[in-house]
């Protein structure tokens, strides 16, 4: 699944795109995501011209002329590319915002559990659907202070809280368990005995972690692509994740697997022991 650092990539790519481009066609194969496609209001936007586009959480936002705002989620398949104009679609290319330079903006879903919404923000730009959501990971509000206070007395695993888009947004499986690895904090260890220097580190870890990966244009494991169809490289800096078996490259123990919430957890049982 697209975490933020894949969707963050995204949306930078299409910010030295879009801005400034106006839509002059809309063409939908599949109308039936997560939730059906907005067939009328998509329509709504043509001659329409792009504003601006950006992220909150794992949603890209792209700002409308009219007002409106085109809101996207990846799902757990998506892509977002640019497609040169006359380049047929393939067979899950559910949807086409063409462009007035003959581009289109193509969003691929084949396991269809993406979002397309159109909504209009109140007057601080803010969009109601989303005003539910925790802070962002690399914001200031995401502090070693705001994670001590809210993780005391709490039983949960430690992995699972910063999971938690209740806590902070868009921390996902796979950088969650490289952030506990560098901090050498188990997964399962509860979140409420975590000290306050410990919590400190961890969220220090996750601010980096993040970054590094928005810097190398995220992580392909299996779908993901760039918006230029290119793979995230991240995936050479992984150090825990998806590498069950193999030995930990600080202490050569084999990596273990282990499953938490639903989802595939991987730690080193030597280099984190509580």
């Amino acid at each position: 699944m697209p975490e933020l650092p894949e969707v963050e990539t995204v949306a930078a790519a299409l910010r030295s795109q879009l801005p400034g481009r106006h839509i002059s066609g809309v063409t939908i194969r599949c109308d039936k995501l997560r939730r059906p496609i907005p067939v009328k209001a998509l329509q709504n936007l043509v001659n329409e011209a792009i504003l601006g586009v950006r992220r909150r959480a794992k949603y890209l936002l792209i700002d409308m002329s009219c007002g409106q705002t085109l809101v996207i989620h990846l799902g757990m398949t998506g892509t977002l590319r640019l497609a040169d104009k006359g380049e047929a679609p393939e067979r899950h290319d559910h949807l086409d915002l063409q462009l007035d330079n003959g581009e289109c903006l193509r969003f691929r879903d084949p396991r269809k559990f993406g979002l397309v919404l159109v909504v209009k923000p109140d007057d601080r730009n803010e969009i109601k659907e989303l005003g539910e959501l925790a802070p962002e990971p690399l914001s200031e509000e995401f502090s070693a202070d705001y994670f001590y206070r809210l993780s005391r007395k709490r039983t949960t695993p430690v992995k699972n809280f910063i999971m938690d888009q209740r806590r902070v947004v868009g921390v996902g499986n796979i950088y969650a368990s490289e952030s506990l690895f560098r901090t050498r904090i188990r997964p399962t260890t509860a979140v409420g005995r975590l000290g306050r220097d410990r919590c400190r580190r961890l969220v220090t870890t996750i601010k980096e972690v993040l970054a590094e990966a928005i810097a190398t244009g995220g992580t392909t494991i299996s779908d993901f692509r760039k918006v230029d169809g290119s793979e995230g490289a991240f995936s050479r800096e992984l150090q825990v994740y998806g590498r069950d078996g193999e030995p930990c490259a600080k202490c050569r123990q084999p990596i273990k697997k282990l499953v938490i919430g639903g989802r595939s957890t991987f730690y080193c049982p030597q280099c984190q022991k509580r």
